[in-house]
């Protein structure tokens, strides 16, 4: 188990994740990976809030949300994001969160499919941004 690699997971990474119908989607994958300790997940409150709000937005029974809020709890590691530490990056505030999470975390990967991060081409202050099977490929050959 290593918890050398820290990331923070956008939104759309839990709804596809969710969503999905194939039992080994890249996303579904990663969560797995999460919950086994294979990498120390980074969050903060408005973060955990999306991404409970847009389960539910996509019909996602509210027992797996609530259940996935609780597995964030107690394993994941929460972040403090002073609003004074959000940038104005990207065009969609709640983007720019995911990115201040990703810095006061420490982490070492963002991890995301929304092409609003494509405009930090691939790395912002050292955190690389990559789709779920770049960090698979990370995951895997530790």
């Amino acid at each position: 188990m290593t918890n050398s690699i820290r990331a923070v997971l956008d939104t759309n990474v839990f709804v596809s994740s969710a969503l999905s119908k194939n039992p080994s989607s890249p996303t579904r994958e990663v969560i797995d990976r999460w919950k086994r300790g294979e990498f120390m997940l980074l969050i903060c409150t408005s973060l955990a809030d999306e991404v409970a709000e847009k389960l539910l937005d996509h019909s996602v029974d509210i027992e797996k949300v609530e259940a996935l809020v609780k597995t964030l709890a107690s394993l994941a590691e929460w972040v403090e994001v002073p609003t004074e530490k959000i940038e104005a990056l990207l065009s969609d505030p709640d983007d720019n969160v995911v990115v201040a999470c990703a810095v006061e975390g420490k982490a070492n990967y963002l991890v995301t499919y929304d092409p609003h991060f494509d405009s930090l081409q691939g790395e912002y202050r050292g955190i690389k941004i990559v789709k779920a099977i770049p960090f698979l490929e990370v995951l895997r050959s530790e």
